[in-house]
């Protein structure tokens, strides 16, 4: 007679058609990993045979049968009365006697070993291969104690084999209703509901990223996770500085947690109940960091031993403290994916063009046009409409995550709605000077970027396509490296994988602005801020942080930390600061630290500030930050850009006050100190300022501007503004040539080489080094390089 029950420790991956696939995981992990160090409950589980037996012994395979032939394939107008019917009738029937004989036996010696408590899952027999996953399709019931409660939880497991949602999965699947088999595994009970538990994915659920293991978890039961009725806690970590032994937690996020699924002993039919989560809960993380690392460890031996992304659950007891996995399956959805491809849009029509302007990106989007004038009106926008405006700044961030395209009257390539419309994907037009009134409100329009440096606005919907370049065997240039610039963490990953030499520019101030939001100098002179309500905003973010310095250190380091993970092992270029004053007010508690100034573009910014009293310990925040990314995490490809550093003199006093917070080359030989090359007296003086600093970064926005005199926010001037001008063009060739003769690193940032391949000849014909493009860019940008590479080749 065919095994009715085997034991975790006697079952492997092999086994799915025994046992199915949640338990043959089990087992598989028991007999594989164990030996690593890897906790699993153990356990026992009811095979395939058990079923069929199970179901002919009363009958019920003709009868069920006959139910799904009855099953309405069109409009499954009769798939809960079919479904009802089924279930009830593997309810009503009794488990054969040598079954029951059987899982009572080796109940009680799990009993005797392990304790009363178990948990009882059901495991399909077709579940969790890797192109189908059965996962939530059947029951599971936990905190099962006693054998009489045990034999009917395991009756129910098996009639939920014919739920709603798991005869529509079958029926979607194409599986035969008739040839699925449902195994039972009945687990020592992990008591999660007394501590925590949660979902580990091996790489980064959104975009797939495989170099991060994807941690998350609540106080109690990890059903409130899966339902999606709480926020968890999310935490990073970074797996090739994982297995150097460094702390690779790269981020964490703590989650609201409002509510705690535990057990109800009440002895009420519902074995769950869900409670509020008390508020010292709330503000507390469910893991420590060595538990975190412990978890990741464990997830990248899981991940080894499978050689594919896995999907694991895990949980606490509250009663030892010991964390075991107590699931592992396929990653599902981006295993799936064999997309090597960057997007492209083309229009199919024409329409009325109500107002053009600077395009940036190359998108089209079509939508609701909603006439914003300040922050304020936000709720009046849904998501995916269009925000026609006069200008943005840093404090339209959060609205502009939800736009669907952005308008603006004023500002040019280089201006902030322009900075964040790059970051987030969507296509803008700026600098329309009519935008606000052209367009109606409520009114639907079509924003298209993709027809060159014009963007053209449109009256109604217009057709468009979108396509995809394969990017799988895209060459890059000989001997220019072609990197990114980049502000938000949350676009890497994605952006990771455009080709590309690197991060040639990482602006912190989004992170500062948006992760950090609080001003340093508040946080290290908490006492003086003046507003209650200011103080009150700072408090809470800060609460988990006796010493609230330590926040900004950690915000910025994370933020950091996960575009250098992205991109590791390719430099990736910080620039350290460079808020104005007038921006660095807007963050919580600036206006007690900030300066008033007429000019703030050429004011107090960058490199001035951070030796200045007023900033100097803002700066070492910075640097700690820095440090704590390269060090403590182990991204040393992260190196270190100077901004707007004025004189030679200058330099010197900010390389000493990082050498003072830690950041000193003569410790750690690996670390660079780049500076911006923007001021025209980083060309005059290039030879005083490579004494100082390990290379450049032609800035040429600030350079272009300084140079001919021009505010680049300026729209009234804005047609002024351009980087092929002869001086400016002069200005960048003497810094290239200098730094040639030099021997150090130069290159350039902007988007000039992207938009004008004459501009990129120019600068690969100079010698430069590298240039950073935007993402939006950056495959133009290669191109232009890679065509003036062969032009140089042709002629010499």
């Amino acid at each position: 007679m065919a095994a009715l029950i085997k034991r975790f420790d006697e079952i492997g991956i092999n086994d799915i058609a025994l046992v199915g696939g949640k338990n043959a995981s089990l087992g598989e992990l028991i007999c594989s990993l164990k030996a690593v160090g890897i906790n699993v409950p153990p356990g026992f589980a009811t095979t395939s045979a058990a079923f069929w037996i199970f179901l002919d012994s009363n009958g019920l395979r003709e009868k069920l049968s006959a139910l799904m032939n009855q099953l309405d394939r069109k409009e499954f107008s009769n798939l809960s009365e079919l479904s009802e019917e089924a279930r009830r009738l593997i309810k009503d029937s009794a488990l054969p006697a040598e079954l029951n004989k059987e899982l009572i036996s080796a109940y009680e010696r799990l009993r005797q070993e392990h304790g009363p408590d178990v948990a009882v899952r059901s495991s399909a027999t077709a579940e969790d291969l890797p192109n189908a996953s059965f996962a939530g399709q059947h029951d599971s019931y936990l905190n099962i104690t006693g054998s009489r409660d045990l034999l009917e939880a395991v009756r129910n497991c098996f009639a939920s084999l014919y739920t709603d949602r798991a005869i529509k999965y079958r029926e979607d699947n194409g599986f035969e209703h008739s040839k699925i088999a449902l195994s039972v595994g009945i687990q020592k009970m992990v008591r999660s509901d007394k501590a925590s538990s949660g979902i580990i994915f091996t790489l980064e659920p959104e975009s797939g990223f495989r170099n991060v293991v994807h941690i998350s978890g609540v106080w109690g039961l990890g059903e409130t996770i899966v339902q999606g009725t709480v926020t968890p806690d999310e935490y990073l970590v970074f797996k090739p500085t994982l297995v150097q032994g460094k702390n690779a937690i790269i981020q964490k996020k703590m989650g609201a947690k409002e509510m705690t699924m535990v057990y109800n002993d009440s002895g009420a039919a519902t074995s769950t109940i869900t409670i509020d989560t008390p508020e010292s809960k709330r503000s507390a993380y469910v893991l420590t960091d060595s538990e975190i690392n412990q978890l990741a460890q464990w997830a990248v031996k899981i991940e080894e031993h499978y050689n594919r992304p896995m999907d694991i659950e895990w949980a606490k007891d509250g009663n030892t403290n010991d964390i075991y996995i107590i699931q592992a399956r396929p990653e599902t959805v981006h295993s799936q994916k064999n997309s090597v491809g960057i997007e492209q849009y083309i229009l199919e029509s024409q329409g009325k063009v109500i107002a053009s302007g600077h395009a940036v990106g190359s998108k089209v989007a079509s939508g609701i046009a909603r006439i914003l004038h300040s922050p304020a009106e936000a709720s009046g926008l849904q998501p995916g409409e269009i925000i026609v405006t006069e200008l943005t700044s840093p404090d339209w961030d959060p609205i502009l995550k939800k736009s669907g395209a952005i308008v603006t009257n004023k500002g040019g390539r280089t201006s902030h709605a322009s900075i964040v419309a790059r970051e987030l994907g969507v296509p803008a037009i700026v600098g329309t000077g009519n935008g606000t009134q052209a367009i109606r409100d409520g009114d639907t329009i079509t924003v298209s970027c993709c027809q060159g440096e014009i963007g053209n606005i449109y009256e109604g919907s217009v057709s468009y396509r979108r396509e995809e370049i394969n990017t799988k065997h895209f060459e890059m240039p000989e001997s220019t490296e072609a990197m990114l610039i980049l502000s938000d963490p949350g676009t890497a990953f994605k952006l990771a994988s455009y080709p590309n030499d690197g991060v040639g520019l990482l602006r912190i101030e989004f992170i500062i602005m948006h992760h950090v939001q609080v001003h340093p100098m508040a946080l290290v002179n908490f006492e003086k801020i003046k507003s209650p309500e200011i103080k009150h905003k700072i408090e809470r973010l800060t609460q988990s942080y006796p010493d609230k310095r330590n926040y900004f250190v950690d915000k910025l380091a994370e933020g950091v930390a996960i575009i250098a993970a992205a991109f590791y092992p390719k430099n990736v270029i910080v620039r350290m600061s460079d808020f104005k004053t007038n921006e660095y007010v807007n963050l919580l508690g600036g206006a007690d630290f900030e300066p008033k100034e007429e000019n703030p573009m050429i004011g107090f910014r960058g490199a001035s500030r951070y030796y200045n009293p007023l900033y100097r310990e803002g700066f070492e925040l910075e640097c700690r930050a820095i440090l704590k990314a390269r060090q403590e995490m182990g991204l040393t490809n992260i190196k270190v850009m100077i901004p707007f550093c004025r004189t030679p003199e200058e330099g010197k006093l900010v390389v000493e006050v990082m050498k003072e917070a830690g950041l000193d080359r003569n410790v750690d030989n690996q670390l660079e100190i780049y500076v911006m090359a923007e001021i025209p007296s980083n060309v005059l003086q290039a030879d005083e300022f490579a004494e100082i600093f390990d290379g450049f970064s032609i800035g040429s926005n600030d350079l272009t501007q300084l140079t001919l005199g021009i505010d680049r926010d300026s729209s009234l001037i804005a047609d002024l503004f351009d980087e092929r001008n002869k001086s400016s063009k002069e200005m960048i060739a003497t810094m290239i040539d200098k730094a040639k003769s030099l021997g150090v690193k130069i290159g350039l940032c902007g988007q000039a080489p992207s938009d004008y391949p004459e501009f990129a000849g120019f600068l690969v014909e100079k010698g430069i080094d590298s240039i950073s493009f935007n993402s939006d860019s950056i495959l133009k940008g290669i191109e232009n390089i890679r065509r003036a590479e062969q032009q140089m080749l042709l002629h010499h």
